[in-house]
């Protein structure tokens, strides 16, 4: 083991909220506000890639998950709970900045580790904004909002940082030399498989193990987190918990780990339901249940191709990479005794774009006018003061970042435009735009699966619908802003001399 500085990095997300007391004008920048005493503490617990039914409590029947199971009793689930995009880098950044990723540039797919952009520090997170309260801050997994020192968490809110910065199955410091998928073999031996992925393990900006030892990163990242909350647990605390898994490649260490390889994805789901127990009972014996929220939730749905390696999307249509609700209606359970109405469930329209604002309200402060957000605030949502969402409508963007639908109340709209190349089998070039797009139209209350497209029948639904997600999505690109971009190197576009 040793340690290296190094320019590229990532995170992995575990989310869980939490409730906080207090008033303060919030303007952009983080302002330390002196009374902090008895404000709530917030837990986010943020998976990699795991799907609307690989918990107990949303339907999974394979799949053992007692720990967020008795989350569930003990708070509520919410059901129609939505990402803002369905890969990994934009849906963190929606997470982190209550925006749509094209809002703050991160909507272009994920970041490598060859990548020269990252989120602009100049960003408020929920990181800097709680900060700004007097909040102790960390992050511990998966970031994957910039690998470069100047866009890594502690640029952007958080005190302390560790985890892998990138995904999981990203090589330092180019992205060569790795497997081209998981396999079967490589699970059932697991210790070849540590060296098949140069991931770097990074303490704060600095790696200090090369490659990561994949096999106990789930519960060194939970470590973290149960140390931090001991130590801060007489001052209000938030901790972002993003787990590098179950994205692949899947490992767990030897005391959870079957060697049969249908059982892999399994095995990750039911080591990560142990470890959030652990963060459970670290709350509850330090008697902070009555002042702390926990959420528990995904970054966006299963890798499906990758079968045994990958989860399940339940009732729900496609997965990871798509629009449909598969690829961004993800499980959420969040926990608050006291404040969160046990065993209840909450069937409205929400999402993680709206944690910042909600968080903000939860702890009476609030948000810059100054600094456009797409969230909303659903406290009275959170803690059931209310049975119905503000939020009314939400726009899909493709994992590149092309607007494909949105969806107002129960409809569902996607405008799905296939490469030409596709429908060039005949020789035909002469293909019309309309031939190229596929308009479909769903009713998520009668057909949350998808299956049936009303498109024909409504005419005049998909015409006011296609209007309007143009006109959301003509706001945002008018008022988007920039990443933070890796400063030129002197003459790199000059030619070198012969």
């Amino acid at each position: 083991m040793f340690a290296i500085r190094i320019s590229a990095f990532s995170v992995i997300i575990v989310t869980t909220l939490f409730s906080l007391i207090g008033s303060v004008n919030f303007g952009g920048q983080s302002s330390l506000y002196a009374d902090s005493v008895g404000r709530p503490n917030f837990v986010i617990i943020f998976t990699d890639d795991q799907g609307y039914g690989d918990l107990g409590c949303f339907g999974s029947t394979t799949i053992k998950t007692p720990h967020i199971d008795k989350m569930a009793s003990e708070g509520r689930r919410f059901t129609s709970f939505m990402v803002a995009s369905p890969v990994c880098t934009p849906s963190r950044a929606a997470l982190m900045t209550g925006c749509y990723p094209k809002r703050v540039g991160m909507h272009h797919h994920v970041l490598f580790p060859q990548s020269t952009i990252g989120l602009n520090p100049d960003e408020v997170t929920i990181a800097d904004h709680l900060r700004g309260l007097g909040y102790a801050t960390a992050c511990y997994g998966k970031w994957h909002l910039g690998h470069h020192p100047e866009t890594l968490p502690r640029q952007n809110g958080f005190d302390e940082y560790f985890g892998i910065p990138y995904s999981n199955d990203m090589n330092h410091p180019d992205n060569k030399g790795k497997p081209r998928i998981p396999s079967d073999q490589l699970w059932t031996d697991q210790s070849t498989a540590i060296n098949q992925w140069n991931a770097p393990l990074i303490l704060n900006e600095t790696i200090v193990e090369l490659p990561a030892d994949q096999r106990t990163i789930t519960r060194r990242y939970t470590d973290h987190a149960v140390d931090f909350i001991k130590t801060h647990q007489d001052e209000p605390f938030f901790v972002y918990l993003a787990h590098s898994m179950p994205h692949i490649p899947l490992y767990v260490p030897a005391d959870a780990y079957d060697p049969n390889p249908e059982n892999a994805y399994t095995c990750v789901i039911e080591h990560i339901d142990a470890e959030v127990g652990r963060v459970m009972t670290t709350i509850k014996e330090l008697n902070l249940s009555d002042n702390t929220y926990v959420i528990f939730t995904s970054d966006n749905g299963p890798w499906l191709q990758f079968k045994n390696h990958g989860g399940s999307a339940g009732p729900l249509r496609e997965g990871k990479g798509t629009t449909f609700e598969g690829g961004q209606r993800v499980p959420c359970v969040m926990w608050g005794p006291g404040r969160i109405p046990a065993g209840s469930q909450c069937n409205e329209l929400m999402g993680t774009i709206d944690m910042l604002p909600t968080i903000a309200a939860l702890t009476n402060s609030t948000l810059s006018p100054d600094r456009k957000i797409d969230g909303m605030d659903l406290s009275a949502l959170v803690t059931g003061e209310t049975t119905e969402s503000p939020r009314r409508e939400f726009i899909h963007y493709t994992s590149h970042g092309d607007l494909e639908g949105i969806r107002q109340g129960k409809w569902k709209l996607l405008v799905k435009r296939r490469k030409k190349a596709n429908n060039h089998a005949s020789g035909d070039k002469k293909v019309s735009p309309e031939t190229l797009t596929t308009i479909m139209l769903f009713d998520l209350a009668a057909d949350v699966g998808e299956q049936r497209n009303l498109a024909k029948e409504h005419p005049e639904i998909v015409e006011k619908l296609r209007k309007r997600m143009i006109e959301l999505d003509s706001e945002i690109e008018a008022g988007a802003r920039p990443t933070w971009k890796m400063p030129s190197k002197p003459n790199a576009d000059k030619k070198a001399p012969n």
